[in-house]
């Protein structure tokens, strides 16, 4: 999977470096957009230490505030994956981990360069989460299946080819906390975006 991530990175920044497709004109970052990442996720927490894929999906719409800000609300859905107990616990009942769920939040895209951008979002993410955690070595690992109400935020960086197309390599965050159940994976992705 490592392998596959950096291909998918220096694709991205391959990409980037093509000639213009399209001068991307200022101010012109509002209006309508639909995204979607694809990358690696990693829980690191409790009895899980383990990656997977991660993919996701928003729609959205950004004011430009002026030619190089647009801020807008998004709302979209995000599979992290499945993650495997660390074998170092050996305590009887630990299942996979699974986390997946709904985001609605806010966004930000703020062109350093006419085509060069960093973004930024954070909201609400209703997370269905699925995974055990260990009280003692002495006591079978308590299982959770159950929805928890935290949050996501992220940042990133891209290239806009043109008014309606880009490409970014993005970080996200998501916290989970559910009947004992803490949780905090994390997914490094690329993106596309089409905006109309």
């Amino acid at each position: 999977m490592k392998n596959t991530l950096l291909a998918l990175a220096l694709s991205a920044a391959g990409l980037a470096m093509a000639p213009v497709i399209g001068h991307a004109d200022a101010g012109s970052n509002g209006g309508f957009f639909v995204n979607g990442n694809v990358g690696q996720s990693s829980l690191d927490k409790g009895a899980y230490n383990d990656n997977d894929t991660g993919y996701g999906a928003n729609i959205g719409y950004r004011w430009a505030l002026n030619p190089n800000v647009a801020l807008g609300v998004e709302g979209g859905y995000t599979k992290l994956g499945s993650f495997s107990p660390n074998s170092n616990f050996a305590v009887p009942g630990l299942r996979n981990a699974e986390v997946e769920g709904w985001n609605v939040g806010v966004n930000g895209h703020f062109n350093v360069t006419p085509n060069w951008y960093v973004s930024a979002r954070g909201g609400l993410f209703r997370g269905d989460i699925k995974g055990s955690y260990v009280v003692d070595a002495a006591s079978p690992a308590v299982y959770v299946n159950d929805t928890s109400n935290k949050y996501y935020a992220g940042a990133g960086f891209g290239y806009d080819f043109s008014n309606n197309l880009s490409v970014g390599l993005n970080y996200d965050y998501y916290k989970l906390n559910k009947d004992g159940l803490n949780f905090d994976p994390d997914l490094v992705s690329v993106s596309a975006e089409y905006r109309f």
